[in-house]
């Protein structure tokens, strides 16, 4: 849980078990995963058109749905033309 303490109050993006990616600002954690983020957008992939970024302001997301929690470099990820990308969603994670 330590590492993820470092992450407060900067921009993280969150993968989650069903494949969905979240970027925001973590606000807080609990010891069971659990997260919330401030300013947060799903971007939603797709093979057909660039990625959608759908706006999700204030977002809690519960520890059991948490694969991965990742500091997202804001320079760099200002500088990606998301429209551009053309990608297939993660798969939903199996065990």
């Amino acid at each position: 849980m330590a590492s993820i303490e470092s992450y407060v109050d900067h921009t993280v993006q969150v993968i989650l078990q069903d494949g969905r990616i979240i970027v925001g600002k973590l606000k807080g954690y609990d010891p069971r995963t659990n997260l919330i983020l401030s300013d947060s957008v799903e971007r939603e992939f797709s093979m057909e058109q660039g990625v959608e970024m759908i706006p999700l302001g204030l977002y809690v997301i519960k520890g059991d749905n948490v694969a991965v929690v990742a500091e997202l470099d804001e320079e760099k990820d200002s500088t990606i033309n998301y429209n551009d990308i053309r990608a297939e969603p993660l798969a939903e994670l199996r065990y």
